[in-house]
Order: C-alpha cells, then structure tokens, then sequence
C-alpha cells in the first residue's frame, strides 16, 4: 500500500528548498506528470533505478510507487532531510548518497543492473549522458535510460541525418542503442520555469555494431562535428588515418558531417578503431 505523503509544495515550503541556478536545479511539482514519467521504462516492480539529482524527491516518490528500489545520488545537502523523510515512508527501498554523479562508477550504484531514470540538472545531463553511452562494456549494465533534458538536447539526440540538429550526440546514442522522444515537457511545469521547454527521452541498449570501439567514435565524430560547416577532409585531417578510412569506406571526403548516416559513421569507426589497433612502427 503507497503511503499518503504531503504535496511537493509543502516538503519544499518546510524544507526551505528553493531551486539552486548554480546546481542547475528545476523541480518538478506535477504528481500526474511525474507518475507518466516513472511509466516510461515500463514495469518497475522489483527493479533498480538510479536517480540522478532528485532534488525534494518529486520524481523519487514516483518511482518509488511504482515498485522501484530507487538509488538516488544527491550533491545538494539542503535536500537530504526530505529525501530521507521519503526514504523513512518506503522501508528499505530508497538509497541517498551524497555525492557528484559524474564521479560515480555505474557499478557503484547498479552493482546489479537496472535502469536510469532522473531529471537532470541541466549543467550535467549532456556530460553524465555521453559518459553511460560511452562504455567499453557492452551491453551496459543499465536496461534503459529515461531521461529529462532541455528540449534542444533531447532533439539532438534522436535528430536524423541532414536536419539541422543531427550532430555528435545523434551519433553517440544512436550507434548503439534505440532513442525515442517519450514525451514533451511544457516550462511551466517546472519550479521556478525554465527559459526553455524540457522533453523525456528514452533511451534503450541494442546490439553493439562488431569491430567499432567507444573511442573510435568518440574520436570521429569529435574531429568530424567540431567544425561542423567544414568538409570531412578538412574537419578530420588533424585526425591521423581518418583520411586513409574515409578513403577506405567510399565515403567522399568533400561532404559535411552532418550529411554522413550513423552507419556510415559505423563503417568509419570500423575502420578507424583496426587502424587505431594496430602496433605502431
């Protein structure tokens, strides 16, 4: 049985937690919302989920009734009192550990396995999202990612090749996994609101392509999207033997980055990461 907990608003007014612009803190107060958001993954009972910044616990309480045992990791002390009253009403199903997500090893927190949920705070979300994409191990040990970002982010990362925000990020989520746009987020749902409107993407593993490293497409689309505007030969030259890869995949060096499909970049990681492998001379 879910226990009755008071309304969002008031744990904030009692706990004095006005949202910090330093730690990229918005709150989301919307209980509806937040339970169609804890909904994404699909059936929580019994399953992990890290948490990233839960600020008051708006989106822990969802998950929390959802079934989850919930991992939540929290560098803003203010919010520990009522993170721990929410850990008090769910017995042994909430974790709070204060601490810098993007110090964190994965392991630490899903030792296990599990999923990702977490609005993030807008001055991490893209660094924490690249560092679960980029693994060597493969599958990861997440099952899936749900994910709030800016708008602008959340259509980077499922942004089709040709359109103007089909870039790195598309690269770097698509090559490896299946990404959706789950839901838009209306600024107004936020305390205080945002400039910017907000959307949930979902984010699931698929089979990792044979013979292409992290490193290699970290590296590619780098070198290749760093100077978007510019032809590959001129954007990857600094890149010793991506020329000699192009070369080798037919893919003509007078194009721009944003016109190369994610399997066409696949290709070019293959390619670059056997070169990258071999013993130098």
């Amino acid at each position: 049985m879910t226990p009755k907990l008071p309304p969002l608003r008031d744990v904030i007014a009692r706990h004095g937690l006005a949202a910090s612009k330093a730690l990229g803190q918005n709150f989301l107060l919307d209980g509806q919302l937040l339970d169609r958001i804890a909904a994404v993954p699909g059936d929580l009972t019994g399953e992990t989920v890290y948490e990233v910044g839960p600020g008051p616990g708006g989106l822990t309480r969802a998950l929390l009734k959802a079934g989850a045992k919930v991992v939540a990791v929290e560098r803003d002390r203010r919010c520990l009192p009522a993170l721990e009253e929410l850990s008090q009403a769910f017995p042994g199903m909430l974790t709070v550990r204060e601490d810098d997500a993007l110090a964190i090893a994965l392991p630490d927190v899903l030792p296990d396995g599990g999923h990702i949920a977490s609005n993030l705070p807008y001055n991490v979300g893209t660094a924490l999202l690249v560092q679960w994409l980029t693994g060597e191990d493969w599958p990861p040990r997440w099952k899936s990612l749900t994910l709030m970002f800016q708008r602008e982010v959340a259509d980077r990362i499922v942004a089709e090749p040709g359109s103007s925000a089909y870039g790195r990020l598309s690269i770097l989520t698509q090559w490896r996994t299946t990404a959706r746009m789950a839901m838009p987020v209306h600024r107004s749902a936020f305390t205080p609101p945002p400039k910017v409107m907000s959307a949930v993407v979902h984010i699931t593993p698929k089979e990792a392509p044979e013979g292409v490293s992290p490193k290699a497409m970290e590296q590619l689309t780098a070198a290749a999207f760093g100077q978007r505007r510019k032809m590959l030969r001129q954007s990857l030259k600094g890149l010793p033997g991506a020329l000699d890869c192009l070369e080798m995949c037919g893919i003509a060096s007078d194009r721009r980055a944003e016109t190369v499909s994610v399997d066409e970049f696949v290709e070019l990681g293959r390619a670059f990461s056997l070169l990258s492998s071999r013993p130098q001379r």
